[in-house]
């Protein structure tokens, strides 16, 4: 079988197990998570004996170090799946549940009801720990998944599916409601990217590469963030004190991450007291500074001369833009040019400029006098997330199980007709 046809008759059944799931009960949804916590501690040493051949290919093939750490399961790690089982199982099942009812002047109730996406297909690279975190959101807000991970990850994850078919069998679930991509044949995913009559949505996590390539191919709606430049903006008055702490979180306390800090921006009349004083606490946590030529005049040798391709960049690291702004209008500019939906934040003690830099600022979380690292499902009371999605359609933001769904309308009546 050619791998498109493998591909179209996974999908099939993924569409028919995405019913059932559709109609399981959150009982049996919690019976197969807790199912799969306890199989992730009982097998985990076969697990990490598949994660042991994924790491030596990878080694043999000259594979980096930080893409290893990615790569690399551990006792700890498995045991995180395991407790983000149990913490899903806590959480409220959306499915099914009717919001904003309201009644009509012809007495109708008129509702609207969670339901399940359908068929989601999670494309992913390196973390074979996504296979299980994405697998439990995905089947918990009723949605059946295919789960296509990167061939470096190919044994680990076909271990954890194993896990996921067996868990939900024990909860009398149907086992093709989550299913893996054992191909690393590229064109698995140029196929899947084709089969909008059986998947609904798309989730691409990975590097910019491969969510551009998934956009550029996908026929049916793609759940996309394509990278995460994000600012902070230190208004004039702002409190020096309360901005240092801020910013020097938001950038060192994990400079890889997609909701790291990557560009600070400082209103003229804050930037001679306040940029030599955070130059010297982000030079302490070992970032380097790229500034403007206002900023550098102000920072002298914690810094160097930025270049344009400074401005816009997520470095992934520890090295920060640093730019000098005339006020919100230009620091809103520069946002407007070079952001990427993803977190902006304004540091400042006036409540009307900070409600405005929140109307205005576009992006999937905007703050106020809080690191942007709090754009994280967890941080935000969601429980668990499954991405961070930049674009507004269908969610913009941290997904979690509500994300993960859409709403119907529903109509209570009493024999009213339309007139």
């Amino acid at each position: 079988m050619s791998v498109a046809a493998d591909m179209e008759q996974m999908a099939v059944r993924a569409k028919e197990a995405s019913r059932a799931l559709a109609a399981a009960s959150g009982a049996a949804k919690d019976a197969f998570l807790a199912a799969l916590a306890d199989l992730l501690v009982s097998r985990r040493e076969l697990v990490l004996a598949a994660n042991a051949k994924d790491l030596a290919a990878a080694r043999a093939a000259g594979m980096d170090a930080p893409r290893l750490d990615r790569l690399t399961l551990t006792p700890a790690v498995m045991d995180a799946m395991a407790d983000a089982c149990r913490q899903i199982i806590a959480l409220p099942d959306p499915v099914g549940a009717i919001e904003q009812a309201r009644p009509r002047p012809n007495g109708l109730l008129v509702g609207r009801m969670r339901v399940p996406l359908g068929v989601i297909c999670m494309i992913y690279e390196s973390r074979p720990n996504v296979t299980v975190d994405a697998a439990i959101l995905c089947l918990k807000a009723g949605n059946a998944v295919i789960l296509k991970g990167g061939s470096e990850a190919l044994a680990s994850n076909m271990a954890l599916a194993d896990l996921l078919r067996e868990a939900l069998a024990a909860a009398g679930l149907p086992a093709d409601a989550a299913q893996l991509v054992a191909t690393a044949d590229r064109a698995a995913v140029a196929a899947l990217c084709k089969l909008d009559q059986y998947i609904d949505v798309i989730i691409p996590r990975g590097g910019e590469g491969l969510i551009r390539a998934v956009v550029s191919q996908a026929t049916m709606p793609v759940l996309k963030h394509f990278k995460g430049v994000c600012h902070a903006y230190v208004d004039a008055g702002a409190s020096e004190e309360r901005a240092e702490k801020v910013i020097v979180n938001a950038k060192a306390q994990r400079p890889g991450v997609c909701n790291a800090l990557e560009c600070l921006l400082v209103h003229v009349r804050a930037a001679p007291t306040f940029l030599p004083r955070v130059g010297k606490a982000l030079a302490a946590a070992g970032v380097e500074l790229r500034a403007c030529p206002r900023a550098l005049a102000l920072l002298g040798n914690l810094a160097k001369a930025a270049a344009p391709e400074d401005f816009g960049h997520e470095f992934h690291d520890l090295v920060l833009a640093v730019k000098v702004v005339d006020d919100m209008d230009d620091a809103l500019d520069h946002i407007h040019r070079y952001g990427s939906n993803h977190t902006e934040v304004i540091l400042t003690e006036n409540h009307d400029r900070a409600m405005e830099f929140l109307r205005r600022a576009d992006a999937s979380m905007v703050g106020v006098n809080c690191s942007t690292r709090f754009n994280d499902g967890g941080e935000l009371g969601l429980g668990a997330e499954i991405g961070i999605s930049t674009s507004k359609l269908h969610s913009y933001g941290p997904m979690g199980l509500v994300e993960l769904t859409s709403a119907k309308f529903v109509v209570l009546g009493q024999g009213q007709v339309r007139g």
